[in-house]
């Protein structure tokens, strides 16, 4: 296969932010009288869009959750993510040795995207091929991010490759007709990701990004 364009996943692939934004999004959730843990948000969101998490949540309630509750879980968040967040190790080397285009497909809203890369040094090396889950009808596992992003960058999806850490991101790509390869190497991966990645359609998984450009080469 010729690759022609590689997608990346913003949160577990580029950024190791999975712990942090699962912890933050239990808490906001627990609060507003859902109780869930950390490990269960992991389990059960992991790579979905906030809009349509939001929309399950609120099915199960019986409710509507309170008009404020992302801008307040924005609010800390953000406070995590602009002082604790890292990047994923070796990703710069990773981006460093890649000969084709690249873009971001996240299913965050843009300004968390854009926190994140800018906290870890990464916002220019993507910008302005940015895309999020809000700019189309539907988030992961539906294609229609993938699409929209290999649209954007005029590319034919089946030359594209997505990297995803989530089998809502492989299910997404594998339905928009493209290759991908599953990343297992954030804090948040448990053993046995990779293989649950695999089982999902990913070509191959993956826990080091310096393994990337090895990795494109044998698809």
């Amino acid at each position: 296969m010729s690759v022609d364009l590689v997608i990346f996943d913003c949160d577990g692939v580029l950024v190791d932010s999975e712990i942090i934004s699962c912890r933050v999004f239990a808490q906001a959730l627990t609060h507003s009288g859902y109780p869930i843990t950390a490990d269960q948000v992991h389990d059960r969101f992991l790579g979905r869009s906030s809009r349509e998490t939001r929309r399950e949540v609120e099915r199960e309630l019986g409710r509507m959750l309170p008009d404020d509750f992302h801008a307040q879980l924005n609010v800390e968040l953000f406070r995590q993510l602009e002082t604790s967040l890292e990047p994923m190790p070796h990703i710069a080397q990773a981006l460093d040795a890649l000969a084709q285009p690249v873009c971001v497909a996240s299913s965050g809203p843009p300004q968390k995207i854009g926190v994140s890369l800018n906290r870890v040094g990464l916002y220019d090396r993507f910008a302005p091929h940015i895309f999020s889950a809000t700019q189309v009808a539907r988030g992961k596992p539906a294609p229609d991010l993938f699409l929209f992003a290999a649209a954007q960058m005029g590319a034919d999806p089946a030359r594209c490759l997505v990297i995803e850490d989530s089998v809502a991101g492989i299910t997404a790509a594998r339905a928009a007709g493209m290759a991908t390869l599953g990343f297992a190497g954030g804090s948040h991966c448990r053993p046995g990701h990779g293989q649950t990645l695999r089982q999902a359609g990913a070509r191959a998984a993956f826990d080091d990004m310096r393994q990337l450009t090895d990795l494109i080469v044998e698809i």
